[in-house]
């Protein structure tokens, strides 16, 4: 994760998200597979994110809760660590990650937070407008205050989203690379670059 941040920092690209681990991954995969990569995350992140040179301001996107503490603590620890950071450079790290638990959670949030201002939901449901709920989700998702992707990178040969950034990757450009994550080059990363300024973005239309 270090070197592709510090690609991106040379390509200036300003706004990385790195899935690191999904809800789903942590309920099927075996148990000494999630250790492992927990082990890692903490490694990275904790002496990556947190070092005097580093640079990115760390957003944390997922359900800690779901995490062992010891890798909740250092997320938690970088990204008050970083707090402080005006480069204009923001990694979001999806840890406990799941795209469709945090269109749920954000659902949950707009109808409490209209509950709470005597709203019922006959009144929301009479007068909400697509631009309103879209507006209304878009501030409680986990990626809140970060710009959606305009290109989601997807390794490993794999061609499906995996429950990653569904609400916010509507109009986002995606690139299948048949490298594993592991064996991400640089070279790789230049060529997803250079296929998504090829393309003439349609935003729907």
């Amino acid at each position: 994760m270090a070197r592709v941040l510090d690609w991106c920092a040379e390509e200036g690209v300003h706004h990385v998200t790195v899935f690191l681990v999904s809800t789903e991954n942590l309920i099927s995969r075996p148990t000494p597979e999630i250790d492992f990569l927990m082990q890692v995350i903490e490694d990275v992140v904790g002496s990556r994110l947190t070092s005097p040179d580093n640079r990115w301001q760390v957003h944390i996107a997922g359900l800690l809760d779901l995490l062992p503490d010891s890798t909740a603590r250092v997320l938690k620890q970088a990204q008050e660590h970083t707090r402080h950071l005006d480069t204009g450079l923001h990694v979001t790290i999806a840890a406990g990650y799941g795209g469709r638990q945090e269109v749920v959670d954000a659902v949950r949030s707009l109808l409490e937070e209209r509950a709470a201002a005597g709203v019922s939901l006959t009144e929301l449901a009479d007068t909400v407008t697509t631009a309103d709920i879209t507006a209304a989700i878009a501030a409680n998702l986990y990626t809140s205050g970060q710009p959606d992707p305009d290109l989601i990178i997807r390794t490993s040969g794999e061609q499906r989203m995996s429950n990653f950034l569904l609400w916010q990757s509507a109009y986002a450009e995606l690139y299948f690379c048949d490298a594993y994550w592991p064996g991400f080059r640089q070279i790789d990363f230049l060529r997803a670059l250079r296929s998504y300024a090829a393309r003439k973005r349609r935003y729907g239309a």
